[in-house]
């Protein structure tokens, strides 16, 4: 369900997306507004879902997560029995950042952050224990070009 978003909507999820840890003060002045509307409509955002989560964005590199593999997975099974377990071995590993259904040949896709290459042969053996899969591709990720979690706020 998609969320009616007012002008100051906007501008206060543009500024929390940048920093979410600036006083209400600095919000406020930041989208032309007083503390308490302000206030309101964060309350408002975070009560319709639209703020999910407020979190601090680590540094995957300076904690010695250097590898970033993209997992591309295709199933031969489709039945509820095979998703619940793929679905149960995906969300129950770290190093698993971002899963996705994709339609076309491909039926899966993981972004899988490790130390090495070492620690990902480490990853794929767990996960293919614990499910079985038709067929896997790996790619390493050279250089991470852009990385945000800033989402583009739609316009009216």
């Amino acid at each position: 369900m998609t969320v009616q978003l007012s002008e100051i909507d906007r501008k206060i999820l543009t500024v929390v997306q940048t920093d979410a840890t600036l006083p209400l003060d600095e919000i406020a002045r930041r989208v032309g507004s007083s503390k308490t509307p302000v206030w309101n409509r964060l309350k408002k955002l975070r009560d319709a879902g639209v703020i999910r989560e407020t979190v601090a964005v680590l540094d995957a590199e300076r904690l010695g997560l250097e590898a970033c593999f993209f997992v591309l997975i295709k199933t031969a099974e489709h039945d509820a029995g095979w998703l619940a377990r793929f679905l149960n071995a995906v969300r129950n590993r770290p190093e698993v950042m971002e899963a996705h259904r994709l339609a076309g040949d491909i039926d899966y896709i993981l972004k899988v952050r490790v130390p090495n290459a070492k620690a990902y042969d480490d990853f794929y053996r767990a996960l293919i224990s614990e499910v079985s899969i038709y067929n896997v591709t790996s790619t390493l990720s050279m250089e991470e070009i852009k990385n945000t979690t800033a989402l583009p706020i739609p316009v009216a």
